[in-house]
């Protein structure tokens, strides 16, 4: 074997081994201090990375950028597989406005301030408002299983995470070709491609996903049924493969394969004898890349830039936090009649707006790609989600009894 490959078959085992040991480690003492687990990720990425140099992958390497597609497509999937569709007619219109028009205010709203308070040019501002402008169901998700919430909210704010992601990266990577590539920005032509990726990832991924969960659910037909685990694997990546070839939105591809095995049974499909089995294995999945997103995040985290723009950054925050989210729950439910939403319940959606593991992967892939700013724009994303998990994750339980939404048993 060549001896360059071997050591780097060596680094990346040891990376592998080192990381995961960090975060069940990390996940531990995450539960007995009752803080969200990705907190403690990235402090451990700041320690063995920062301050030990134990882990030194840059965010420029194959490995790295390797990490943050395979674990971005993989808890996209996830998160589309997790929403029943039939739970949402209620709340449709407020859930669309949310996952796009949403996505839209919030990375105009921080664009703003990051191009004020910064100092960053306009695309540069934007393209920081697009990479922290959606939430996160991995953080989302095991918080709400720590207290009841209304059914009808819950829904809701599960499924904007999971949508608005797909659309903060479809969002990013539109933003991205004009920073990169040195085109003069037009709103129309933007627009465009931004709905031509969009759709054609929908495409996509509807025709893999369909295609896929016929050969495994169908119960005479399915031949995949053993397989079942594997062929949602591939259905992930394949979904995300397909549509990065086909110069459409991989991730919204893959997004859209999760929703249509989440909810084969609309297609006439049966895998709830499988449900277990895929239940156990995605979510081990998903933390597991949790741990290496997080962790090498931390890790790669330059305490230098984060200094240097400190108060400018923590003032985008708090626009972000404070007024972007408030302002973009508002626009989105107040036209939503149907869905009766009450004073109480908006004002939990203004305080549920975690940033985790897709923009902190967006992040790192703009690193990786050498953008101007992209060191600015990273120690702000660090910093969103460091404080939306530790300020709005850490305090979502006790909002929810202030507010009188959690549900009581019985």
């Amino acid at each position: 074997m060549n001896s360059q490959v071997g050591e780097m078959i060596h680094h990346v085992i040891f990376l592998l081994i080192f990381i995961l040991g960090l975060g069940m480690l990390s996940g531990k003492a995450a539960s007995w201090l009752k803080l969200p687990d990705v907190a403690l990720f990235l402090a451990a990425g700041m320690i063995m990375g920062q301050g030990l140099h134990l882990v030194t992958e840059t965010s420029s390497s194959f490995t790295n950028q390797f990490i943050l597609t395979i674990g971005s497509a993989l808890i996209l999937f996830d998160g589309g597989r997790n929403i029943r569709l039939s739970g949402l007619k209620r709340v449709w219109l407020t859930l669309t406005l949310l996952s796009i028009p949403g996505v839209l205010i919030t990375c105009a709203v921080v664009a703003a301030a990051a191009h004020w308070l910064l100092g960053i040019p306009v695309l540069h501002a934007v393209l920081l408002g697009a990479i922290i402008s959606s939430t996160d169901p991995a953080t989302l998700i095991p918080v709400f299983k720590q207290i009841r919430i209304r059914t009808k909210v819950r829904e809701t704010v599960e499924s904007e995470s999971a949508f608005n992601d797909a659309t903060g990266s479809i969002l990013t990577f539109t933003v991205l070709a004009l920073v990169t590539g040195g085109q003069t920005f037009s709103l129309s032509a933007s627009l465009l491609q931004f709905a031509a990726t969009a759709l054609g990832g929908i495409a996509v991924g509807a025709i893999l996903g369909l295609v896929l969960a016929f050969i495994t659910g169908h119960l005479r037909l399915g031949w995949l049924r053993d397989y079942t685990t594997i062929a949602l694997v591939v259905t992930a990546l394949g979904a995300y493969w397909f549509g990065e070839t086909l110069h459409v939105s991989g991730f919204m591809a893959t997004f859209t394969a999760g929703l249509i095995w989440g909810n084969a049974d609309l297609f006439k499909l049966n895998l709830n004898d499988k449900h277990q089995e895929m239940l156990h294995f995605s979510e081990n999945i998903t933390v597991i890349m949790r741990m290496l997103i997080f962790i090498l995040l931390g890790s790669q985290v330059n305490f230098a830039v984060i200094y240097a723009n400190l108060w400018p950054s923590l003032a985008v925050i708090a626009i972000f936090m404070l007024i972007a989210r408030p302002l973009t729950v508002l626009a989105c439910t107040l036209p939503d009649r149907r869905a009766g939403w009450k004073r109480n319940e908006i004002l939990f959606m203004f305080w549920v707006r975690e940033t985790g593991v897709i923009p902190a992967a967006l992040s790192g892939m703009v690193a990786g790609l050498g953008v101007k700013y992209a060191d600015v724009i990273a120690s702000v994303t660090f910093l969103a989600v460091l404080l939306t998990i530790l300020l709005q994750a850490g305090t979502t339980a006790y909002v929810a009894r202030k507010l009188g939404i959690e549900e009581k048993n019985g």
